[in-house]
């Protein structure tokens, strides 16, 4: 894990602050194994390795049986088929009511033990009482694993060995097969019809936003917003928006981000800087939704809401097919339906 950065605010040190930035902006099923799409409950009884994007080889002397993730990357995971092996997760997996954090995906969350619902809360007794073989996590920023504490990384590092996943500056598609690898390392059939399918729909999803943006050429700004700031988020490095722009469609950039790259921050009062058709608005719980933004008058000012034409953006999405598949047809709905307001 990187340390903490002085001069600019990271896309982690937001989040700590409690700010709003998306990526870009602030900073399933039992049954037989191959039917299912499960990681084999047998596998493991011989030697396991796997180089992780921070090119380093992880090896083990058997396939992991304990796994304690990040809740996005376990919910991944679990699209792929690891259903068992996941013990233990940390991120945000529940919401106020009980109910799944959207992170969650289609895990189950009653049944795994959380150490850690939010940035910088991660139970060191916890994950030790686990006795995990494996720690897996995503990677924003080069050696910093997501959601990893600073303060507490090391002595983390010594009850077990872990694998990091670039999430950033790659885009989406090369993402979800880094996880497809991983995920059939640990033993997930990736020829399942589970994941067949859920990689059909999002090859359907990506073809139909192809032609949405060729068809219906609006300028698209991803955005998120917090108390103070309006962020405009980076296409150019961000997974989703890299993957969703080179599908043709027409995402505003930024002139001026900040130092990692991620985002420009606004103030309200400059919130209409750049004309946008459609606001692509971070949905995660730590950001302000439309329902919070309604009494700002900038906000109900900007040519897009009073169209309507705001659509929920993941912008921590979910890494396989079957996370991403719904959020490109969600796009591409919206590109559909969207006239140009500037």
């Amino acid at each position: 894990m990187s340390t903490s950065r002085s001069v600019t605010l990271s896309r982690r040190g937001v989040l700590a602050a409690g700010g709003a930035v998306g990526i870009g902006a602030l900073l399933a099923a039992c049954g037989s194994d191959k039917g299912s799409g499960s990681a084999k409950s047998g596998a493991g009884s011989g030697p396991w390795s796997f180089t992780d994007d921070r090119k380093q080889k992880v090896s083990l002397d058997h396939t992991p049986q304990r796994i304690v993730a990040f809740t996005g990357t376990a919910a991944a995971l679990h699209d792929f088929g690891v259903d068992d092996r996941i013990v233990g997760v940390f991120g945000p997996t529940k919401l106020k009511n009980g109910k799944a954090d959207p992170q969650a995906g289609d895990l189950d969350v009653d049944k795994v033990t959380i150490i850690g619902n939010a940035y910088n809360q991660f139970n060191i007794e916890k994950y030790a009482g686990l006795t995990p073989d494996l720690l897996i996590t995503n990677m924003y920023e080069p050696g910093a694993l997501w959601f990893v504490p600073d303060d507490s990384k090391d002595e983390i590092a010594k009850l077990a060995k872990s694998v990091a996943i670039t999430s950033s500056r790659v885009s989406l598609i090369k993402i979800i097969e880094r996880y497809a690898e991983l995920a059939a390392s640990l033993g997930a059939d990736l020829k399942a019809k589970r994941v067949t399918d859920a990689k059909t729909r999002f090859e359907k999803a990506s073809a139909r936003l192809r032609q949405a943006a060729k068809t219906h050429p609006v300028k698209v700004l991803a955005c998120s917003g917090s108390p103070d700031l309006f962020y405009a988020s980076n296409p150019g490095i961000n997974a989703d928006l890299m993957y969703y722009k080179s599908l043709g469609v027409d995402l505003i950039v930024p002139d001026h981000l900040d130092k990692a790259g991620y985002f420009e921050s606004l103030s309200w009062e400059n919130a209409d800087k750049y004309q946008a058709d459609v606001l692509l608005l971070d949905n995660r719980t730590a950001t302000l939704q439309p329902k919070d933004l309604a009494a700002k008058p900038s906000w109900a000012k900007l040519p897009a809401v009073k169209a309507g034409q705001v659509t929920p953006w993941s912008s921590e999405p979910r890494f396989s097919y079957a996370g991403a598949a719904p959020l490109v047809e969600a796009l591409a709905k919206a590109i559909e339906s969207a006239k140009k307001v500037n």
